[in-house]
């Protein structure tokens, strides 16, 4: 922020790090939007990269009870936007333990389309997966069957963690009564999938097809994902990356927010 006047995000910075609309942080900051969501003043901590305690503050200054332990958090600490920060060049999304998107950087909105779009309970990877019937912009070598297997494994050992939130509850209820595909995976996966390295065909409308590398990452005590996009150095796929990175050909279809 150097050169500035004042220290600190711009309210356009921070409206676009938090997925909200300008207009909103403005009634915000005027005191015109007194009930903000839990969802929205978790997207303006994680915008801010609050401390725990910070978080906790800020949700109580808006009326709110602050995330309770036994919920599935969505807080993603400073350190971990940091690292992720630093490691810009990739597409890069954090995720919730229900995957819910709660952070990506710019070369996740260039390759998928920008999630900020989509209201924040569309930005489930496991209602996009099995809820809206939309095609998929990817294509796995491990095939689709072990992706699906792996999510559905992934929201049965968070609701054995989380057994009282009811948001998880609800979706899991919800994807059983509407998703047959679900309902058998739920009822038949009996050990958890691991996640492995794969490799995923992302099918770009102005760049067509790139081969990735698609690793997922448990970050420890916070119980998130980090899921990442590499490319061997030199390969023409790392060529496709750079070219996202230079044009910012973000997708003008409506974003899939998908690993």
């Amino acid at each position: 922020m150097a050169g500035r006047r004042a220290p600190g995000l711009r309210r356009e910075e921070l409206a676009q790090l938090s997925g909200l609309s300008v207009d909103y942080v403005l009634r915000l900051e005027q005191g015109r939007a007194t009930h903000p969501s839990s969802q929205v003043v978790g997207a303006l901590a994680r915008a801010l990269q609050l401390s725990r305690t910070e978080r906790d503050q800020l949700y109580r200054s808006a009326g709110l009870l602050p995330p309770q332990d036994g919920t599935v958090s969505t807080h993603v600490p400073p350190g971990v936007q940091r690292l992720a920060a630093r490691l810009g060049d990739f597409p890069i999304g954090v995720f919730t333990a229900d995957w819910s998107l709660v952070w990506w950087n710019s070369m996740w909105s260039a390759l998928y389309g920008d999630p900020s779009a989509l209201p924040a309970a569309r930005r489930n990877l496991a209602r996009v997966l099995f809820g809206n019937g939309a095609l998929l912009p990817v294509r796995s070598e491990r095939g689709q069957d072990a992706f699906a297997s792996s999510i559905v494994a992934d929201l049965k050992e968070a609701v054995s963690r989380y057994p009282a939130d009811t948001r998880l509850t609800h979706l899991v209820q919800d994807l059983r009564e509407t998703s047959g595909v679900f309902a058998h995976l739920w009822n038949t996966e009996t050990a958890a999938a691991q996640h492995a390295t794969d490799r995923k065909t992302i099918r770009h409308p102005e760049i067509g097809d790139i081969l990735l590398d698609c690793d997922v990452l448990i970050v420890p005590g916070v119980d998130l994902r980090m899921v990442t996009y590499t490319a061997a150095a030199g390969s023409s796929d790392a060529g496709k990356l750079d070219l996202l990175r230079v044009t910012g050909a973000t997708p003008t279809a409506s974003p899939a927010a998908l690993p």
